[in-house]
């Protein structure tokens, strides 16, 4: 069991649906970054999705882009990062970690050597996305034999005949990407997203967090309705490039996990 079967295992108890949170680390510099994610659990964070800055984030949009550059430009690096959640977990050792990034920094690190470090370091989990499941035994059957979650994303393009192969090695859960194309691109819509997750559900019994399109209390809540929980990313990462104070961001992040946990 890992700090992320623990999380469901606790809110399924509790009748809530999960709220994940996703913050840039370095952004805009180490000791700001470090301030928001050890005031995420207060805010109602159940699992934290920490963005590793790379110089190349296909995935993202331009909100989450300028974030991690402008980490990146603030000498933030993947041992950086690593040192940022060891920082966290002085004073929180419950609250999991998902790590989120792309392969080439950990590539350069050295898979064995990453690994060690990210469990030292308190992670919990990993989201590589650009790594399919056809090269699961570069780091996803590593991670999962050292102890961490390799979380899969599936999309509206993720048919039948695929969905499986993404699920074999998926563990901790699933993440739906409720839109297709990059991050805070569109919004998502629950009744395109519920028949979806409910097609994912079929076929595993992983938790199914819905991402992507997410930027109000209302749509958290109408999102984790139809699914596991909601995951919010770039509207969180606005906060910070409009330089907001940390505790006005918390307290919009607080607004978004009180939407998600009242579905």
């Amino acid at each position: 069991m890992t700090r992320i079967d623990d999380t469901f295992a606790r809110l399924k108890t509790e009748g809530k649906k999960a709220f994940v949170g996703y913050v840039m680390a370095g952004d805009p510099d180490f000791d700001s970054s470090l301030e928001l994610v050890r005031g995420l659990p207060s805010a109602g964070v159940d699992i934290i999705e920490l963005g590793l800055p790379f110089t190349d984030p296909m995935a993202d949009g331009p909100t989450i882009q300028l974030a991690g550059q402008r980490a990146l430009d603030g000498g933030m690096t993947l041992l950086k990062t690593l040192e940022l959640a060891r920082r966290f977990r002085e004073t929180d050792q419950t609250t999991p970690i998902v790590l989120m990034g792309y392969y080439n920094p950990i590539y350069s690190r050295g898979v064995d050597r990453f690994l060690d470090d990210a469990k030292d370091a308190g992670i919990d989990g990993l989201i590589v996305v650009d790594l399919p499941p056809e090269e699961d035994v570069e780091l996803c059957i590593p991670a999962q034999a050292a102890g961490l979650n390799f979380i899969r994303l599936a999309t509206p393009t993720t048919d039948d005949k695929r969905l499986p192969k993404v699920l074999q090695n998926t563990s901790g859960f699933v993440y739906y990407v409720s839109v297709t194309g990059i991050t805070g691109a569109a919004a998502a819509v629950a009744g395109d997203v519920g028949p979806e997750v409910a097609r994912i559900k079929a076929k595993t019994d992983l938790p199914v967090i819905v991402g992507f399109g997410i930027r109000s209390p209302e749509t958290a809540r109408e999102i984790a309705s139809v699914a596991d929980g909601a995951v919010v990313g770039s509207a969180i990462v606005k906060q910070c490039e409009e330089k907001r104070p940390v505790a006005e961001i918390l307290a919009f992040v607080k607004s978004l996990s009180d939407g998600a946990h009242s579905a």
